[in-house]
């Protein structure tokens, strides 16, 4: 077990697109939507809505905007119905994304996605074109700054998390599972005490391509902003990584 960040050498560039207030908000009200939508309404019995809402009470989200996403997923209150799709895509050099989504409008979605990827060097694929270089895992996301190192090495071992990682925002670690174990280590976490603000299904790259020219990772950095930037976006995954040299230069 080990604990790595495997997007550090992007962090920047999704940190500076979260950082955008009504985008962290939009996601969350799609993630606490759709949760409520999948699971109902009760986050004792419903994990993924618990989740998430913690996540946009650390997002300083307004309990008003929480409350009638909830809603609407319920149905108590009404408006579009969001779905969950998922694009694959290919970008320069190659490289592999996957890019998860919550639409209302799946032919828009489907047609702005593919202009962004053919207007910055790549190209939208079939479904499972990419998905075939990715390994599915679980995530649970704990915000709590006395972490450290060692200590969330044995807090993964003792919630029985395979690896962990340092997360993008301040006192944020995630524990990375097998995608049937994601209950269980949310579970074990809440547990142990600690606040879970999100858990998810992600897409872990088996082959990372490095990139080793700066022309080249400001092409697919370029992409990969845009593409998380979306405004449907839930999430982006890439199978890119960058070489210090590169971002150095960067």
């Amino acid at each position: 077990m080990s604990g790595h960040n495997k997007w550090s050498k992007i962090k920047f560039t999704k940190a500076a697109a979260d950082a955008k207030k009504g985008k962290v908000f939009a996601r969350f009200s799609h993630e606490i939507t759709l949760a409520a939508k999948s699971g109902g309404g009760d986050i004792d019995t419903n994990p993924r809505l618990r989740a998430a809402i913690e996540g946009a009470k650390a997002a300083s989200m307004p309990k008003d905007n929480i409350d009638r996403a909830i809603k609407k997923g319920t149905g108590e209150l009404q408006g579009a119905t969001i779905q969950e799709m998922t694009y694959e895509g290919y970008g320069p050099a190659g490289t592999a994304l996957i890019v998860e989504v919550a639409t209302d409008n799946t032919n828009r979605c489907s047609s702005e996605l593919r202009t962004i990827f053919s207007r910055n060097g790549g190209n939208m694929g079939t479904p499972g074109s990419v998905s075939y270089q990715f390994d599915r895992k679980g995530q649970v996301s704990v915000v709590d700054s006395s972490l450290d190192e060692d200590s969330a090495m044995e807090l993964a071992m003792d919630c029985g998390a395979d690896e962990f990682e340092e997360g993008e925002n301040e006192g944020e670690w995630n524990f990375i599972c097998g995608p049937t174990a994601l209950q269980a280590v949310s579970e074990a976490l809440s547990a142990a005490g600690k606040n879970v603000t999100g858990m998810k299904l992600i897409s872990v790259a088996q082959n990372p391509t490095l990139i080793e020219d700066v022309e080249t990772a400001q092409k697919v950095m370029r992409l990969f902003e845009l593409l998380d930037d979306y405004d449907d976006t839930m999430n982006v995954f890439s199978n890119f990584e960058i070489a210090e040299s590169v971002l150095e230069q960067l």
